[in-house]
């Protein structure tokens, strides 16, 4: 009898894999309110090393980090018509404390403009005040009626970066290097996801903004999952809030403004977009362990040797893992690694030893080699890197192969059902996007037709991405 898979099959039910991955990989529980998410040590691990990185990219572009109470008066979101509209269905409210009933219901943070823009109005009095450049790393609560682990949960961890500007040329330029320098650098080169960077039409907008750009990656399944987004605010909440600073002269001017954010989504993704049918495959750019050396046997010389292996790699700065739990068995402890998707596994057993070898098992490309443990700190880290060009190259093929172009809506809906239609915005327009979204099909951006990200919604030669997404 065949041994039944750790996994359902992708292709048998990419949703049940998905779910199987986060629990056996020891990702994610759910919590005991619905809508919540446990993350497990592994799983925070991920979202750590994300932190570390965009964190990096975030303050090389200037911003500094900050934090901002989670309890937000209820008048402040009805400052913003727009903004309080696009997030009421959505929001947490708290009516009682202490016992008591609050004199006023405040709002658990669904987003942090509006509290924000309250200490802005505060802080911004000159133009020798701007620009400022705030972010702040949180949890937000938007009460999610369809919840998927990591994907869509009612509580979720995120940065969400907000900054005022002199000019709306500035604010503009500061949002697009934050989509670029920030979130597409960090997505494609560390997250090895090659997403797409475009502009959200105005029904995707983001709720207060005049614009919003945003990141697209192609998961597995062909399905589109929305990365990050940047937004430009121009005054709408500056006004709203009184946020103005001094020219040169007694007058005084509105402040313009960007926000932009990515969250925990972005391990869903990861999964989505690398996972197969044995487990997760983690870029090792991003992997908090991105090498484990296991004993296959519990000998004196054995253990002693892997401890060495895992010194020597630690010391060339790769971050590894001794595995020398010998009480567990070695197959299950390998199907254990492989599942959370380590990029490199270094067996050692008494053969081994005898013959100066190492087993190097690659999760990424696949296969099982000896190779001599005196050139394993030489070699691990090229190695590595070839690992990450691949995910990135597998990640790019599928889009580039699951992409077509069409004419019509019924050929975009068609389209969707296994990838992403590419449609002239001129032909499809508001309406044929209405008409789409009526059959669960969505324009996920606008693309210029070179590429890039268009500088306007109605720019001539405008290409409309649409796609099923999550």
């Amino acid at each position: 009898m065949a041994k039944a898979p750790v996994l359902t099959p992708q292709a048998e039910d990419f949703p049940r894999w998905y779910q199987d991955l986060i629990n056996k990989a020891e990702l994610a529980d759910n919590g005991p309110v619905r809508g919540t998410m446990v993350i497990r040590p592994y799983g925070y691990g991920l979202w750590e090393r994300m932190q570390q990185e965009m964190d990096a990219r975030i303050k090389k572009a200037g911003a500094q980090n900050a934090y901002f109470p989670m309890f937000i008066p209820q008048s402040y979101l009805t400052k913003e018509a727009e903004h309080v509209e696009g997030f009421a269905p959505e929001l947490a409210v708290v009516t009682h404390g202490g016992g008591k009933e609050l004199e006023e219901p405040v709002v658990v943070r669904p987003t942090s403009e509006t509290i924000i823009n309250e200490y802005f109005s505060k802080w911004v009095q000159s133009h020798r005040d701007l620009p400022l450049l705030i972010n702040q790393w949180a949890n937000v609560v938007r009460w999610e009626l369809r919840p998927r682990v990591f994907l869509r949960t009612t509580e979720f961890l995120w940065q969400e970066g907000h900054t005022a500007h002199a000019t709306y040329e500035d604010a503009r330029d500061y949002a697009s290097r934050i989509h670029t320098d920030v979130y597409g650098d960090f997505m494609t080169n560390v997250l090895g996801i090659d997403v797409v960077l475009g502009r959200k039409t105005a029904r995707e907008r983001f709720a207060g903004a005049i614009n919003t750009l945003t990141l697209e990656g192609m998961m597995g399944d062909g399905k589109a999952l929305q990365m990050g987004t940047s937004h430009e605010l121009g005054q709408n909440f500056a006004k709203a809030f009184n946020t103005t600073y001094q020219l040169q002269g007694a007058e005084r001017e509105f402040v313009w403004q960007t926000s932009w954010g990515v969250s925990t989504r972005m391990v869903g993704g990861l999964i989505m977009s690398h996972g197969d049918d044995n487990g997760l495959r983690v870029p090792p750019r991003l992997a908090a362990v991105q090498v484990v050396v296991l004993a296959i046997k519990g000998e004196d010389a054995v253990l002693a040797k892997v401890r060495e292996i895992g010194a020597q790699l630690e010391a060339a700065g790769v971050r590894v893992v001794v595995d020398d739990r010998t009480d567990t068995p070695f197959g299950r402890r390998a199907v254990d690694w492989e599942l959370k998707g380590v990029p490199l596994r270094i067996e050692v057993g008494p053969r081994d030893l005898e013959a100066g070898t190492a087993m190097l098992a690659r999760r990424i490309a696949g296969g099982k080699a000896p190779v001599q443990v005196d050139s394993l700190a030489a070699i691990v880290p090229g190695i590595l890197e070839e690992d990450q060009a691949q995910l990135l190259r597998e990640s790019r093929e599928r889009r580039e192969a699951r992409t077509v172009d069409v004419k019509t809506i019924d050929e975009a809906v068609e389209a969707a059902a296994t990838g992403w239609g590419r449609i002239s915005w001129a032909d499809l327009g508001p309406e044929g996007e209405a008409k789409l979204a009526e059959q669960g099909v969505s324009v996920r951006c606008l693309i210029a037709a070179d590429g890039t990200v268009p500088a306007t919604d109605d720019q001539e030669g405008n290409l409309a991405l649409v796609a099923r997404a999550y």
